[in-house]
């Protein structure tokens, strides 16, 4: 089970805005949304466009109105804060709206679709564990192949036939 396209999409445009570029030296993740929102007045505008192509992608998936209701009042913080000068590029290393509001939408999608991730989930994990097996069959040292066949080859021989009497 993977998540739905919208939801990457979502995740990407995140990423991009609020953390695609580390800051050398400080250590700090900003994205676009602090680059473009430099510009006076049309930056802050041009990200909270951008803002809201996630809360589209949220309707899409069919989140509930409480949910886009959240993301829309942390779009808006996001650019109300953002039309400060100064303090407002300030905000924007910390604040990271378009995460917070992906967080929403995969919190909220992992609920709907718990059943079927968890179901997803047990049997990639039975997979793996019968690929462990087999691997840990095939690698067995010389040693532990012989010591086995040993033990088999005794357990056979010592075990009386009762067939033949």
């Amino acid at each position: 089970m993977q998540a739905p396209k919208a939801l990457k999409d979502a995740q990407d445009i995140a990423n991009t805005l609020d953390t695609a570029v580390k800051i050398p030296f400080l250590g700090l993740r900003v994205g676009l949304d602090f680059l473009i929102g430099l510009i006076p007045g049309v930056g802050d505008a041009i990200v909270l466009l951008l803002s809201w192509r996630i809360v589209y992608l949220g309707k899409k998936l069919g989140a509930p109105k409480h949910v886009i209701g959240q993301m829309i009042r942390h779009s808006l913080v996001d650019f109300g804060l953002g039309c400060i000068p100064l303090v407002g590029d300030i905000v924007d290393i910390f604040y990271k709206a378009n995460q917070k509001n992906v967080r929403l939408l995969e919190t909220w999608w992992i609920t709907e679709n718990k059943e079927a991730v968890d179901s997803y989930a047990k049997a990639q994990l039975a997979q793996w564990e019968a690929e462990q097996d087999k691997l840990n069959e095939i690698q067995k040292n010389p040693t532990q192949q012989a010591l086995e066949s040993a033990l088999a080859e005794e357990k056979r021989v010592s075990t009386p036939d009762f067939r033949r009497s």
